[in-house]
């Protein structure tokens, strides 16, 4: 667990800054990890570190993981951290009260994840932000706000202004608007994307999708509006509001 340890502090303290522009970057050229084999690496270690919190140290010895691959499905799980250490006990106890395989921690979550399962409350149409939370994929993306072009089991799809992202139910928060008021943001989900999709634009056109593409309100003040058809106008996107 050190490299995820070591891995950690170099992207919480920003250490790889002296080198490379991105934490990303850096584990790439330094290390040879894609950006998701790292942040797994970190995964497993905020898991283990929940182990020996959680896990009962009364009565017996419960043996603790020794390397990330017996974690990386309780990793990947995001539970809570009470939930990840009954998962390390019951797998423990199926492993014969020795160090289990990734193969026998992953039955065990996903026993407990179909015993937990909770319905998708999203619907097609809807309007959500996203809660990026601890996803690396989702980083600068707080406060967006996007229409959920479907929905799964565990995920939904959010069509945003510069482009479709499909995350965990836990990684969205409803605006609860009403059907006139998702008409709106629909519609004006549409324009940012098709103003996205400009080539060569003007950095300033960025800077207005950004602003939008952050206001998760179902309205438009009169400056932004005409910000918005000027922008049109500017790159003949011609634009007929739906019924």
């Amino acid at each position: 667990m050190s490299a995820g340890q070591a891995l950690m502090e170099l992207r919480d303290r920003r250490l790889y800054r002296s080198t490379h522009r991105t934490f990303e970057e850096y584990c790439r050229d330094r290390f040879n990890y894609s950006r998701d084999a790292a942040y797994l690496k970190i995964s497993a270690t905020v898991v283990y570190e929940n182990l020996q919190k959680f896990l009962p140290t009364i009565g017996r010895q419960i043996p603790m993981p020794t390397n990330e691959r017996q974690l990386r499905f309780l990793a990947k799980a995001e539970l809570e951290p009470a939930v990840q250490a009954d998962v390390w006990q019951q797998a423990v106890e199926q492993a014969g009260n020795k160090i289990p395989s990734g193969r026998i921690v992953k039955d065990v979550v996903d026993r407990i994840r179909e015993r937990t399962k909770v319905p998708n409350p999203y619907h097609v149409g809807e309007i959500c932000v996203l809660l990026p939370k601890d996803n690396p994929d989702l980083r600068g993306k707080a406060g967006y706000w996007g229409v959920v072009s479907h929905v799964g089991e565990y995920s939904c799809t959010l069509q945003i202004w510069d482009g479709d992202y499909t995350v965990k139910i836990e990684h969205l928060k409803s605006l609860e608007l009403l059907d006139e008021d998702c008409r709106f943001m629909q519609q004006l989900c549409v324009r940012l994307r098709q103003l996205h999709q400009v080539t060569n634009r003007d950095s300033s056109v960025d800077w207005l999708l950004q602003g939008l593409g952050k206001q998760a309100k179902p309205y438009l003040s009169s400056l932004q509006a005409k910000l918005l058809a000027a922008v049109e106008r500017e790159y003949k996107i011609e634009w007929r509001q739906q019924k």
